[in-house]
């Protein structure tokens, strides 16, 4: 396998500033709007270079949504910035009401999200985000697993017509996926390919299913990673022919148990080819305040928790 090291450690939702800004540089009709959060949303840099794009709407998510719902009748294509506890859970009426159910072409930013928010503790570690908006018809929902990949998938959804959903962090992590890679919505990345079991992971779980693999190899398993960056439109294909190949899967996320990445690759396993399988998740709980390692480790989605699921599906 090929042993994957990380350049740096870097934030998310950095990827996330500097892929707007160059997405506003790219399309003029790119315009931001943000809930009194700008700076953590590492949104600056977009509103000094484009001041007559940006629109501070303040704490007022709800009207945020519908504000980004109208500017796209004009044409223009707005990105939506806050915490994604309150991109979801607080505006999910009008999320789908004006934004889904119509198709607006918003793009909404999520940050904060997970476990990894860490000190802010469990009233703004949402879990559920991911099940909330896979829901919704017509909704595109994407985790990319770094700095780089944010940066891409943010240029990319620039460039797509449609509402998405865009989720991403807080932590420095590590950043080891190149540079001005291509972002294709829809379509997993395979880090390392294997015969003895697949490893299907998203966001922050994909630098530590590969630290898992590479813990497994040494004891002779061969282990294939694959990066589900969109949970949806999920790749279908990827998935299943993988789980054909190995014949066992795990599927890790920072997520509820209930609604994730792991019950959207059961469910098409179920219909098309039935494979054991694991999660590794939050199982059905709340979060608390800690540092993003400790929480981690303590609900279950680190690189031990994801080497004992393997060993588990492979008694199965």
């Amino acid at each position: 396998m090929a042993k994957y090291e990380y350049t740096e450690m870097k934030d998310t939702r950095s990827g996330f500033g500097d892929g707007l800004l160059e997405a506003g540089k790219r399309n003029k009709n790119v315009v931001a709007l943000c809930a009194d959060l700008t700076g953590s949303l590492k949104m600056n840099d977009f509103k000094d270079a484009f001041p007559d794009r940006f629109i501070q709407a303040g704490i007022a998510e709800a009207n945020m949504m519908g504000v980004a719902a109208g500017l796209t009748i004009g044409g223009k294509i707005p990105f939506t910035g806050t915490f994604a506890n309150f991109s979801t859970g607080r505006v999910y009426d009008q999320i789908r009401q004006s934004i889904a159910y119509s198709g607006k072409n918003v793009k909404i930013a999520a940050s904060h999200a997970g476990l990894t928010l860490g000190e802010d503790g469990a009233t703004h570690q949402i879990l559920e985000d991911i099940g909330l908006m896979k829901m919704l018809p017509g909704m595109v929902v994407i985790n990319p697993c770094d700095y780089e990949q944010t940066k891409a998938a943010t240029i990319a959804i620039a460039e797509f017509d449609g509402p998405v959903y865009l989720r991403f962090g807080r932590p420095k992590w590590p950043v080891f996926t190149p540079a001005n890679q291509k972002f294709e919505i829809g379509k997993a990345v395979t880090f390392q390919e294997g015969n003895n079991v697949t490893i299907i992971a998203t966001g922050h779980c994909v630098w530590e299913s590969l630290k898992a693999a590479e813990e497994l190899e040494a004891e002779g398993l061969s282990v294939e990673v694959i990066n589900i960056h969109t949970i949806k439109p999920l790749d279908n294909d990827a998935i299943l022919k993988s789980a054909a190949k190995t014949g066992r899967v795990v599927t890790a996320e920072e997520h509820q148990m209930n609604g994730g990445l792991g019950d959207s690759v059961a469910q098409l396993l179920a219909r098309n080819n039935p494979t054991p399988i694991e999660y590794v998740a939050v199982d059905d709980s709340f979060g608390e305040s800690g540092k993003p390692e400790e929480l981690f480790e303590k609900y279950g989605l680190g690189k031990s928790s994801i080497v004992a699921a393997v060993k588990r599906v492979m008694k199965r």
